[in-house]
């Protein structure tokens, strides 16, 4: 199949794609590159509801699992999300400026890929060396241990296929290549819905099952996604020849995604301290916390997938000093975000104890912690669009300090208060904490996103990776 099929128009004319991503009005184009982003992403969400849904029919214990082995997860993340965001925006800007001699595009884009595999394989190695002592870190039960440790093995077995498949997804979406990135992450979600009851219950695995069908579905979505550049179905080509020996090129790629680093690899260790604060009621509360962590993550799933098509006109857009287009596409994106959040809060509000019920129907205290804990949170979610995209636009920028900061504001305030508000308020306490963090940490985002364009924006000339 040839990439053209890919870059033409519906008169079949050939598409010039640097002239798309700066000429078609944000309003259009944002929205076009959005909805497979938002498709992979709710379908990345899907599969990892469906893996909590499927081990919660085993018991309390096994619901409990998900949410420690999900500190797992975060870190793998924060690993993937630093590599691959690191190299999709450095190349972005770099297809902005129009600067395809020298081959810098192929170096950065070939040498972050070797990176991710060797960031990869580094977790994997020391994730599972340690693998009992790690679960008792993240703040296990004894009853949770087991499960835990069983489902952690498949994940970490996987960090470096998951890693790579970041990176590669980046690579595509930063390009404006959304829907490619979509055919790999989507596919892999859909395969992992349908093996995860599969190999549970048919094949007798357990939980074990669900840690089994998330790695072969990830390898298959990195397999998808790796034969997008083997096809030559991308603008940027991956080579062994253009992996750089230089320590410069590295470390401009994690200097650029050290946001990521830092804003998902707080979110582990805020989880940790969650908990640890919540094996305290028990079994039950680590579950229902879970849970509410899962719903959240496929409502804002949609917010992160159309970030993901604001970030790549961002790139491109300052690159090429287009300034009013970056601010447009930045309010635009504010507006349409928050209002869709608006209604999901007021739905998360009414609904609460139905939906918590959709996991653990038979556990009445399950129900009644995981009910208060999204309604709280549910009071703040309008404000996640804000914080969300005023970090991407720093960190689409290169402000890397002051997206980093921001990525880990909300985190590190939010581990104090864990054990603060536990302290004075028990299990309530507990339940309150995600919208107390939210609030503070939108407050801090306010201030730093109007100290931007107040002194700083208009004075912009760019910046070099």
């Amino acid at each position: 199949m040839s990439t053209r099929l890919f870059q033409r128009n519906k008169a079949g004319e050939p598409v010039d794609q640097r002239a798309r991503m700066l000429e078609t009005p944000v309003s259009r184009l944002i929205p076009v590159l959005a909805v497979p982003t938002i498709i992979s992403m709710l379908v990345t969400s899907l599969y990892n509801m469906a893996d909590t849904y499927f081990v919660s029919q085993i018991n309390t214990s096994a619901s409990g699992a998900v949410g420690i082995v999900f500190s797992v997860m975060a870190i793998i993340q924060a690993a993937g999300f630093t590599v691959g965001l690191g190299t999709g925006a450095i190349v972005s800007r770099l297809l902005g400026q129009n600067k395809r001699e020298g081959r810098q595009v192929e170096t950065y884009a070939s040498s972050g890929v070797c990176l991710a595999l060797v960031v990869g394989a580094l977790l994997a190695a020391l994730g599972l060396c340690n693998l009992d002592g790690l679960i008792w870190l993240l703040g296990s039960t004894a009853t949770i241990h087991p499960y835990a440790k069983e489902y952690a093995w498949y994940i970490l077995l996987g960090a470096p296929v998951m890693v790579l498949s970041y990176t590669l997804n980046n690579l595509l979406r930063w390009q404006g290549r959304a829907q490619l990135a979509t055919i790999g992450l989507a596919t892999g979600g859909i395969l992992n819905i349908i093996l995860d009851p599969l190999f549970i219950f048919v094949f007798g695995m357990g939980i074990g099952g669900a840690g089994a069908a998330t790695l072969l579905s990830q390898c298959i979505s990195m397999s998808i996604l790796a034969s997008m550049f083997l096809f030559k179905h991308s603008d940027v080509h991956l080579s062994p020849a253009f992996i750089s020996r230089s320590p410069k090129v590295y470390l401009a790629i994690l200097k650029q995604g050290m946001p990521s680093f830092f804003r998902q690899g707080s979110m582990s260790a805020a989880n940790v301290a969650l908990n640890f604060n919540a094996k305290l009621y028990g079994d039950a509360a680590v579950a229902a916390l879970a849970i509410v962590a899962k719903v959240f993550m496929l409502v804002q799933s949609i917010i992160i997938g159309f970030g993901q098509a604001f970030q790549p006109v961002l790139g491109y857009s300052y690159g090429a000093r287009k300034l009013d287009r970056v601010k447009e596409a930045l309010v635009f994106s504010l507006k349409i975000c928050t209002s869709i959040l608006l209604a999901a809060a007021a739905i998360g509000l009414l609904f609460a104890p139905q939906i918590i019920a959709l996991f653990r129907r038979d556990d009445p205290d399950v129900i009644a912690i995981g009910t208060w804990a999204l309604r709280f949170q549910c009071l703040t979610l309008p404000l996640s669009p804000l914080m969300m995209f005023t970090n991407m636009l720093f960190q689409s920028l290169g402000k890397s300090g002051r997206a980093s900061f921001l990525a880990m504001f909300r985190q590190c305030i939010f581990i104090p208060l864990v054990f603060f508000l536990s302290s004075q308020f028990a299990l309530t306490g507990l339940e309150l904490t995600q919208a107390t963090a939210d609030l503070l940490a939108a407050a801090a985002t306010a201030v730093f996103l109007t100290q931007y364009f107040r002194r700083e924006f208009w004075k912009e000339a760019g910046a070099e990776p």
